[in-house]
């Protein structure tokens, strides 16, 4: 029996309901309020919602103008990209609505440990390492957040001896007032400051992993200048790719924790030294809870996430890579940094105003072709041209994926890799980086 879970949906079938943003997180929450028995309950949609929802017979608001009808709401569950700092919600929380999201309530209210994780790169991996991990060791899990499934629905089948695994986002943290038992945070960067109204707000968000909670256990990266300087009354437990830490770091190809190696690097299957860094921040979190042995054999079988240096096939001598996820230059250059043999790289995509400077010199240093298409083709072109003196580059600027797709088929020569890392969002061709990569990866097998 879970008090809590019962106390909220007394909330939930006394309140009025507003859900905002009909997408993956929200949906199997409509589907919850639904079968509860909460009758009034308003939708509200950027764009036309893209699935039948008429069976429930609640009020829809959808397309320009949807929030205008936001007013008098009890609790409001928003999408993350939907952030808390948008004028309407503002003006119903200063009216008494409570706000939240469907992943703050699993925290809240999930009888099971917690385990958050977030950072500018390196979350999906991270978190997906955990999961394994805690798996491998026997643990029941619950895959959430950004990756897995909607979690909500589920919390009234979980139990204390669970483990809630959740990557979180910063449009996820920024209003939370909750925190996880275990915060882990890989690194923080500039990004998404296309939606932030600067840096300080995003870095500000990431600490709302772990500022709610003064217990339990904070995993931070000790290289990482922003991630170094946190200070927490929690138990900091520090990795590195480096040097010697508290927890687990990187010396010499090796895995080590607490002054002795434990895993040879060498036996991965997953490329770029930056993963070995992840598996570090993996192991800080769970050390307590798990066999060494046995989390080790699992991580050497792991063989990486969907779209992220991902291999697609192999065409007349060369490699193709879909390293779609890499929404950021930071991604890119730790995609880059993984392979010895030279790059044709195709990069471009939706402009969340990053500065593309630091990207110049790993392209100028790894790559013998560079490819690039979408909004911020210029950005990156004029980054590399900047910092180009005599190195031998060949640039292309296309139109869409099937040119970028053709164009490195045409360049690429045996020995070389072709790697799609965007270094950019999708959103200016592609709902998100899965279809973006889902795309690349059919046209390549089509060659």
């Amino acid at each position: 029996m879970n008090s809590k879970l019962d106390e909220f949906n007394k909330r939930l079938l006394n309140g009025k309901i507003a859900i905002i943003g009909l997408g993956v997180s929200n949906l199997p929450l409509l589907d919850y309020l639904y079968n509860l028995g909460c009758k009034d309950v308003v939708l509200f949609n950027d764009k036309e919602i893209s699935v039948d929802v008429s069976k429930y017979g609640y009020q829809v608001y959808e397309g320009n103008g949807y929030l205008d009808h936001l007013v008098g709401f009890d609790i409001i569950f928003r999408a993350p990209g939907c952030l808390p700092s948008q004028e309407e919600l503002v003006r119903e929380k200063e009216k008494g609505a409570y706000i939240t999201t469907e992943v703050e309530e699993v925290l809240k209210l999930s009888p099971a440990k917690t385990i958050g994780v977030t950072g500018s790169d390196g979350k999906t991996t991270t978190t997906t390492l955990i999961d394994l991990v805690l798996r491998s060791n026997g643990y029941k899990t619950y895959l959430g957040g950004n990756i897995g499934v909607p979690l909500f629905t589920k919390i009234g089948e979980m139990t204390k001896d669970d483990v809630v695994v959740l990557e979180l986002s910063s449009f996820q943290l920024m209003d939370m007032d909750v925190s996880p038992d275990i915060a882990v945070i890989t690194n923080i960067s500039p990004n998404h400051l296309d939606k932030h109204k600067d840096y300080q707000e995003y870095i500000d968000a990431k600490k709302c992993i772990f500022k709610n909670n003064d217990n339990g256990i904070l995993v931070l990266n000790h290289d990482n200048e922003i991630t170094s300087k946190f200070t927490s009354s929690r138990e900091i437990r520090y990795f590195s790719r480096y040097e010697e830490t508290n927890a687990f770091y990187v010396m010499n190809g090796m895995i080590c924790y607490k002054g002795k190696e434990v895993f040879d690097t060498k036996k991965l299957h997953i490329r770029g030294v930056h993963n070995h860094e992840n598996i570090c921040a993996c192991m800080s979190a769970v050390i307590d809870m798990v066999d060494m042995e046995k989390s080790f054999q699992a991580i050497s079988e792991f063989k990486g996430v969907e779209h992220r240096l991902e291999f697609v096939r192999e065409v007349d001598g060369v490699k193709w890579y879909n390293d779609s996820v890499s929404s950021s230059p930071t991604r890119t250059i730790a995609g880059l940094n993984s392979y010895n043999e030279r790059i044709v790289l195709i990069a471009g995509g939706y402009d969340k105003n990053l500065d593309y400077t630091p990207l110049a010199r790993p392209i100028l240093d790894k790559v013998s072709k560079l490819i690039l298409f979408g909004a911020t083709k210029d950005k990156i072109y004029d980054a590399v041209m900047n910092e180009k003196t005599n190195e031998n580059i060949e640039i292309y600027v296309e139109d869409g994926l099937d040119d970028v797709v053709n164009r490195a088929r045409e360049v690429a020569v045996p020995g070389e890799v072709v790697l799609f890392s965007p270094a950019s969002a999708s959103f200016d061709m592609f709902k998100n980086f899965a279809i973006r990569g889902e795309m690349f990866k059919d046209k390549v097998m089509k060659l």
